[in-house]
């Protein structure tokens, strides 16, 4: 934390650009900075001021990278234990609003970085289990911090804390950390509960924090879709949406992805809910070859790929990528049949995703109509002062 007469780097803006900081948006890009007064390591707290002294705010400081400072303050106020526990509180009273520790459901995300107005950490929750990714080195320096204000807010809700801030922190000039509990004990065998549906977490060997949260609510939508179909998921992962569509009383449904330990996580899921594994039907392929062959014997079909373009660099790539699955799929679908088709890539903003999809839709020669919009849901909120924070996007689309 920063206290009073203690000493740190102050870095300098040039002229005009603190604009985009007094509209309180926590990104300072290493060509807005003037001037570094001190030699600022990775994850030092740095004083942000104006060109002419006035300071804007404190942030952590991150050497090499285009965002240089992430803001955690704005003005002369310097983060104390305090400002912690207080930010913490307000992120777990929010999904406390939303309904979203209850009988039925135990999963959330916690913490979304700058929605939060905590750039750099990521934190979800599975059934007492928190699994926190650090992608700043001065977020990861503060891990103490977060412990003790995460056990303050969370109470006996929370059993164990899981740092999995490895592979993010390691693209930070190669810091080594290592990956383990650091805060309570861990279960043996663990599940966790999203709308009723029991799904088991791998925080340790899985993707992200061990599963898709933000997926939730569009997955509960597809249920409402799959009574009496024979559905598709691609690029099923651990079988989330594939869950609802049984549930939902699918007559059919199959799980694609490359994976081979994803699709066996995915079989536990389907037993773990006491389900037909009749009904069920794993495909361990390429999704992109598999959808070059005729998909027409499916009602419904899922496309949720991993993100295309993870930086802005790769945008025209994704672009040619989501347009060549959604246009495979969509000129094999029956008439009548539904497409859930999603973007994960924030580079790719919902006009340039949705016009991609029409583009698809008019090379393939099909009546497309859009019947939802869909997006991440309210436990990722999205900052009014940063809207990079929208990244998932969605479309329910009608093929006839």
């Amino acid at each position: 934390m920063i206290t009073p007469g203690d000493n740190y780097c102050t870095i300098k803006i040039k002229p005009k650009r603190q604009e985009s900081i007094l509209r309180r948006h926590p990104w300072v890009f290493s060509g807005a900075i003037k001037s570094i007064d001190g030699k600022p390591g990775a994850g030092d707290w740095v004083c942000v001021t104006a060109n002419k002294g006035a300071i804007l705010g404190w942030g952590h400081y991150s050497p090499g990278t285009s965002i240089a400072v992430r803001l955690l303050t704005f003005g002369d106020d310097k983060p104390t234990e305090d400002w912690w526990n207080s930010k913490i509180d307000q992120a777990v009273q929010v999904r406390r609003d939303l309904g979203l520790f209850s009988e039925e459901n135990n999963t959330c995300r916690l913490v979304f970085a700058e929605g939060d107005g905590l750039p750099g950490l990521i934190s979800d929750f599975y059934a007492g289990v928190l699994v926190i990714q650090c992608h700043t080195p001065g977020m990861h320096a503060v891990i103490k911090n977060l412990c003790s204000a995460f056990e303050r807010a969370l109470g006996s809700d929370l059993k164990a804390i899981y740092d999995k801030s490895s592979k993010s922190l390691a693209k930070h000039g190669g810091i080594k950390t290592e990956d383990g509990l650091v805060w309570g004990k861990l279960p043996e065998n663990h599940f966790a509960l999203e709308h009723g549906n029991k799904f088991l977490i791998d925080w340790e060997k899985g993707q992200k924090t061990g599963f898709f949260i933000d997926q939730r609510e569009n997955r509960k939508l597809l249920g409402e879709y799959s009574k009496g179909k024979k559905v598709l998921n691609v690029f099923s992962y651990t079988g989330g949406f594939s869950i609802y569509a049984m549930q939902a009383g699918a007559l059919e449904v199959h799980s694609l992805d490359s994976s081979a330990r994803a699709l066996e996580v995915c079989e536990e899921n389907v037993e773990l809910n006491s389900m037909d594994a009749s009904k069920h039907k794993s495909i361990n392929a390429d999704a992109v070859q598999f959808l070059k062959d005729e998909i027409g014997d499916y009602d419904v079909v899922i496309l949720d790929p991993p993100a295309f373009a993870k930086r802005a660099s790769a945008k025209h790539a994704a672009v040619q990528g989501y347009k060549r699955i959604n246009l495979r799929a969509i000129e094999s679908m029956k008439p009548g049949s539904i497409l859930f088709t999603f973007s994960c890539s924030q580079a790719v903003n919902n006009k340039l995703f949705t016009d991609t999809i029409i583009a698809a839709s008019i090379q393939a020669n099909r009546t497309v109509r859009i019947i939802h919009r869909l997006h991440q849901p309210a436990d990722h909120p999205v900052s009014a002062f940063h809207p990079e924070g929208s990244y998932l996007k969605g479309l329910v689309l009608r093929v006839d």
